[in-house]
C-alpha cells in the first residue's frame, strides 16, 4: 500500500458553478505538511476533499489508511458523554462485561487490540491537559477550547495514518496551543495542518500554498516558505523593472522609426516632384520604399506588443499585497496624558488596578476564562463593574472577538455613515479606499462578506466612528484571519496614533505590535 496521500487530476467547483480546482494532483508523503494561503482560496475545502467530507466531480483521492479530521468548526451533541466523543464506550463497556465473567465472542471482538483502552485514554487526555474531564461526564460540560482538545483526543485515540488538522489552535489559550503544538511536532505519520497560528507552522517539514486554483510546495518550515517567496517576488520585482524598460524603449525605437520614414517619405515626395529621374524608377523606388517602411513598422510594433506581453507575463507573478493604511492624525495621544484608570473589581474575574498614559500598547493575556473580554467590556462601560471605579478619559471603541458591530443587512459604506454622520459620501469611500474596499466593492452587503473582509469593514467602522477612537481594544482579532490578512492587521495597527490595549492568545502577532506592557490576568 502507498505510504502517501495522492489526489489525481481532481476537479471540484461548488454548486453555485464557482471552481475551486481544475485538474488538480498532488502528493503528500509522511510528515508534516503546512497547508497556507489566503482567506476563499480553498484550504478548507482541500481538507474536506481529502477527508472524504466532499466528492471531487473528477480524479481520485487515495490513502495509505484511515484518515483522521478535526474542522475548523468542530461541533458536538453537548448531551454526549466524554467517552462516546472519544469513541471508546462500546470497547469499555465490553471490558467490564468481561472482568465480570461474561465471555461472550462479540464482547472480545468489540474489545480487538483495545485492552488498555482505559490507560492510553488517560494518557492522551493528560497529554492535552485534560487529566481533570471525567469519562462519563457531560460534553456540555466543557469550554470551548476543551472540546477542541477533546476532539483531537479522540482522533489521537484511533491512530489514524493521516491527521487533518484545520485551523487547530483557533480560540486556544497559550497553555492548550503549546499543548496542540507537541503533538503536532510528535506526530510521525502524515499531518496536514491549515493554520494562520506562526509558531505551529514553524513546526512543520513543508509548506504548501494553496494559490489561484493550484498548490505550491516549499520545503521547510514557514520562515522557509516566507524566505523563498520574497527571494522569488525580488526576482519577480526585477524583472517587472526590465520589462518595463524594454517597453518604453520599443516605444521609443517605434516613434523613432516613425519619424525617419517621415523623412523617408518627405525626400521621395520630394524627388517626385522634382522629377529628377524617370517616372517608372520612381515610381518603382517608391513602391520598395513603401513596402520596406511596412516591414520597418512591423517589426518595431511587434517587439513593442512582445514587450507589453513580457510585462503582463512579469506582473503576473508580482504578489498583490495591499496594505491597510490607517491616518488618522487625530487618534494621537501625547506621552504623558491620561488614558485610562481602572480600580475595579469586574463582574468576572480577578481585582483590576491598571493607569494607562499615553499612547501605550498592552497586552491582555491568560487562560481562557480568566476574564479578559469581562475586562475590555468593563473598560468601554458595556458592563459596570461589581465594585470599584473605571475612568475612561479619551473616545474608547471595542472591537469584539465576534465582529458583531456591523449591520448584515446594510452596505460597507451604509455602516461607516451610520457611525460617521459628518463624512460626506466621496470622503467615506476615500477612507474606505484605505481599507481595500474601492468602487463597487464599498457598497457590497456585509452579510456577504469572507471573514478577512468582514474583520477589514469592522475595523474600517471602527476607526472611521465619530468621535475618533484614542483608545482601541481588540479582543483576539487575529482569530479566523490568513497570514495575509494578520500582516495587514499589524501594518493598520502600527500606523495607529492612539493607546492600544489588545487581548491575545497569538505572541508573534503581539511582539510585531510593539507592546509596551504584558498584563496576565
Amino acid at each position: 500500500m502507498s505510504t502517501s496521500l495522492t489526489l489525481s487530476d481532481v476537479t471540484f467547483t461548488w454548486p453555485d458553478g464557482g471552481p475551486v480546482f481544475e485538474h488538480l494532483s498532488l502528493t503528500v508523503g509522511i510528515g508534516r505538511t503546512g497547508l497556507v494561503g489566503t482567506n476563499g482560496s480553498g484550504k478548507s475545502t482541500l481538507l474536506r476533499l481529502l477527508a472524504g467530507g466532499l466528492r471531487p466531480e473528477s480524479g481520485s483521492i487515495t490513502a495509505p489508511g484511515e484518515i483522521g479530521y478535526l474542522p475548523q468548526n468542530l461541533v458536538l451533541d453537548t448531551g454526549r458523554r466524554v467517552d462516546d466523543v472519544l469513541g471508546v464506550t462500546a470497547i469499555r463497556s465490553a471490558i467490564k462485561a468481561v472482568e465480570n465473567g461474561d465471555t461472550t465472542e462479540e464482547h472480545f471482538a468489540t474489545i480487538g487490540d483495545n485492552w488498555d483502552v482505559k490507560e492510553r485514554t488517560r494518557a492522551i487526555l493528560d497529554r492535552l491537559g485534560l487529566g481533570a474531564v471525567r469519562l462519563d461526564e457531560r460534553a456540555g460540560d466543557l469550554s470551548g477550547g476543551e472540546l477542541t482538545l477533546l476532539g483531537l483526543a479522540a482522533l489521537l485515540l484511533r491512530r489514524p495514518a493521516v491527521l487533518l488538522l484545520d485551523e487547530p489552535t483557533n480560540n486556544l489559550d497559550l497553555r492548550a496551543r503549546e499543548l496542540v503544538h507537541r503533538e503536532v511536532e510528535g506526530w510521525s505519520g502524515i499531518l496536514v495542518v491549515v493554520s494562520h497560528d506562526r509558531e505551529l507552522l514553524q513546526l512543520v517539514d513543508r509548506i504548501d500554498e494553496v494559490r489561484n486554483g493550484e498548490v505550491i510546495t516549499y520545503g521547510g518550515n514557514l520562515a522557509d516558505y516566507e524566505h523563498a517567496v520574497e527571494v522569488a517576488q525580488e526576482a519577480a520585482r526585477r524583472h517587472v523593472r526590465a520589462a518595463e524598460s524594454d517597453v518604453k524603449r520599443q516605444k521609443r525605437e517605434l516613434v523613432e522609426a516613425g519619424m525617419k520614414l517621415d523623412r523617408r517619405a518627405r525626400y521621395g515626395q520630394k524627388m517626385w516632384d522634382q522629377k529628377r529621374e524617370p517616372k517608372v524608377r520612381m515610381r518603382k523606388r517608391q513602391e520598395d520604399a513603401q513596402i520596406a517602411a511596412g516591414k520597418h513598422r512591423n517589426l518595431h510594433t511587434d517587439r513593442l506588443e512582445g514587450a507589453v506581453e513580457t510585462l503582463k507575463a512579469a506582473e503576473e507573478l508580482v504578489r498583490e499585497d495591499a496594505e491597510i493604511r490607517v491616518e488618522l492624525p487625530e487618534t494621537l495621544v501625547f506621552q504623558g496624558n491620561d488614558v485610562l484608570r481602572i480600580d475595579a473589581v469586574p463582574r468576572f474575574g480577578p481585582p483590576v488596578n491598571l493607569h494607562v498614559m499615553g499612547p501605550e500598547r498592552i497586552a491582555l493575556v491568560g487562560p481562557n476564562g480568566s476574564g479578559k473580554t469581562t475586562l475590555l467590556r468593563t473598560i468601554t462601560g458595556e458592563l459596570p463593574p461589581r465594585s470599584g471605579e473605571v475612568g475612561l478619559f479619551v473616545p474608547a471603541r471595542l472591537l469584539p472577538q465576534r465582529l458583531d458591530v456591523l449591520d448584515d443587512t446594510l452596505s460597507i459604506v451604509d455602516n461607516v455613515r451610520r457611525v460617521a454622520p459628518s463624512l460626506t459620501d466621496n470622503e467615506i469611500r476615500a477612507r474606505l479606499a484605505r481599507f481595500l474596499f474601492r468602487g463597487a466593492t464599498a457598497d457590497r452587503e456585509v452579510a456577504s462578506l469572507s471573514g478577512g473582509e468582514r474583520f477589514r469593514a469592522a475595523l474600517a467602522a471602527l476607526l472611521l466612528t465619530e468621535p475618533t477612537p484614542k483608545l482601541l481594544l481588540l479582543d483576539e482579532p487575529t482569530n479566523n484571519l490568513d497570514l495575509a490578512s494578520v500582516r495587514r492587521l499589524t501594518e493598520a495597527l502600527r500606523a495607529y496614533r492612539g493607546a492600544l490595549i489588545v487581548a491575545s492568545h497569538d505572541r508573534p502577532f503581539l511582539t510585531d505590535l510593539g507592546i509596551t506592557r504584558w498584563l496576565e490576568i
